[in-house]
């Protein structure tokens, strides 16, 4: 039995202590059952690393290995009133029926005591951290079920390119309904499958073309960082296509977002407030939201820019700085798209 897997933190040793528990329940052939509240993002504990695993079997980027996670959560929106608390804690708190909720109640009415702890105590909520720009009820918010996307729908993209540690992220927004698709995402895998690592070049330079082929592409941001010959390379074959230009770079396609803090800052809050507003949607995709999650604010002179939570992070947020390219590039298509003539003779292939 492993109890509070929210505390098991590296500076306790909670993290050894876990792994010492897996090599000996391994050694028996046997099981260990973790329970827990839910955890603080960002303190990298046991729980949180579960949690993480959890997520990743879902999107199918870690193997199936038969883990069973359980978690009964109160509904984001649920606030923390007298009232919403008398429905709610007693179905959050199953059996535990030694649990009093009025003084409970007292604990959360209690001004000394933080509102965001006593959602992760008593509603069992993973609560952001207070640098993180959403929490996963924004993402709920603006998830578009069964949004499927169609061969010849017009499209604009964004492309966030690295090379080893970091992801490499393309994706697109619809231009008639503003929803989100990741075209492809790659990441270096966990544990011994990333050793010597490196993003598949031609496979992303296939998906480029591939999205090209079959989707109507209006508009087309990459940040040019370690992929300027491959973003010169797509400028020269499809840049006369597009009825927007970069303004952020030498060519059509390329947005450099080294070169400008301003733009960037500004083009990011416009994402955000999109997804504030819930004009923006996505299809659900788990990595997209993931890497939107890892998201830091990150203030500057212009605004409120993002990166990771620091330098050396394993939470990537590449997919996320995709996505702002991608509506970067739908809103200047909005502002000051031209006409462009249709390719005739065109072909779909999926």
């Amino acid at each position: 039995m492993l109890n509070e897997t929210h505390h098991w933190v590296t500076g306790n040793n909670g993290d050894k202590m876990y792994a010492t528990i897996d090599g000996n329940a391994t050694k028996k052939d046997s099981r260990y059952l973790a329970i827990t509240n839910a955890f603080l993002p960002g303190e990298d504990s046991v729980a949180e690393r579960m949690r993480e695993a959890f997520e990743k079997i879902r999107e199918g980027k870690a193997v199936d290995i038969g883990f069973m996670y359980d978690s009964i959560e109160a509904h984001p929106k649920t606030p923390l009133t007298v009232e919403a608390v008398r429905i709610v804690l007693p179905k959050i708190r199953g059996d535990a029926v030694w649990l009093n909720v009025e003084t409970i109640i007292q604990s959360i009415m209690d001004a000394t005591i933080a509102p965001s702890r006593s959602r992760r105590m008593w509603f069992n909520q993973i609560v952001a951290e207070e640098d993180a720009l959403y929490g996963p009820e924004q993402w709920a918010d603006i998830l578009h079920e069964g949004a499927t996307l169609q061969p010849g729908d017009e499209i604009v993209m964004g492309f966030d390119g690295g090379k080893t540690d970091d992801a490499t992220s393309l994706v697109c927004v619809r231009v008639r309904d503003m929803c989100a698709f990741v075209l492809g995402l790659w990441e270096k895998p966990d544990g011994p499958r990333g050793d010597g690592w490196s993003v598949p070049r031609a496979e992303v330079d296939t998906a480029v073309h591939d999205a090209f082929r079959v989707y109507n592409v209006q508009g087309f941001y990459a940040d040019v960082a370690l992929w300027e010959s491959y973003i010169s390379e797509w400028d020269e074959l499809y840049g006369e296509g597009l009825a927007i230009r970069s303004p952020v770079g030498k060519d059509r396609i390329g947005w450099d977002m080294r070169s400008s803090l301003k733009l960037s800052t500004m083009a990011h809050e416009r994402l955000m407030r999109s997804i504030f507003d819930k004009k923006l949607r996505y299809d659900g995709d788990l990595t997209l939201r993931r890497h939107a999650l890892n998201a830091r604010r990150r203030s500057n002179n212009y605004g409120i820019s993002f990166g990771k939570e620091s330098r050396e992070s394993p939470k990537k947020v590449d997919a996320y700085a995709a996505l702002m390219l991608a509506h970067e590039a739908l809103y200047d298509l909005r502002a000051r798209g031209k006409k462009v003539r249709q390719r005739s003779g065109r072909g779909y292939f999926m």
